[in-house]
């Protein structure tokens, strides 16, 4: 219908004439109330911005020379910051004389890798960055 005969059934019911899709041919239009359109829209928004989660990156700490249930302690905690939907930065540090045997600080990084490989994906394969070795993994 044309725009004055949408302006007078909107006038004569007591509603507003509101453009729903401006971008179409002819635009896409609908008589309601303005106020309670703009007070929806807004609650749509607000609830789109609570069911929204922003991933977050957990850090684990390792030493090439940890325990065995050390190492299981820090290994579950992966698998609950992963479970929970967060990546886990691994980073396992050097000190001292540990740098001139950097192979054990790499079987730690496999062992891990081996530990939680059903849970995640490698999103950053171990580097070494000055006196660290760091691993990303991220949830499936």
């Amino acid at each position: 219908m044309s725009l004055e005969e949408a302006r007078a059934k909107a006038l004569s019911v007591g509603l507003d004439l509101v453009e729903i899709v401006p971008a179409a041919t002819p635009p896409v239009c609908k008589i309601l109330d303005y106020g309670k359109f703009r007070y929806e829209e807004q609650r749509k928004k607000a609830d789109a911005r609570k069911k929204q989660r922003t991933v977050e990156v957990k850090e684990i700490k390792l030493r090439p020379g940890i325990g065995d249930n050390d190492f299981l302690i820090k290994m579950n905690n992966v698998k609950r910051f992963l479970k929970e939907g967060d990546k886990v930065k691994i980073t396992l540090m050097f000190r001292g004389r540990e740098m001139s045997h950097q192979e054990y600080g790499m079987k730690v990084l496999e062992r891990a890798k081996a530990e939680i490989a059903e849970f995640c994906r490698v999103e950053y394969e171990p580097r070494m960055e000055g006196r660290q070795v760091i691993m990303i993994v991220a949830p499936k």
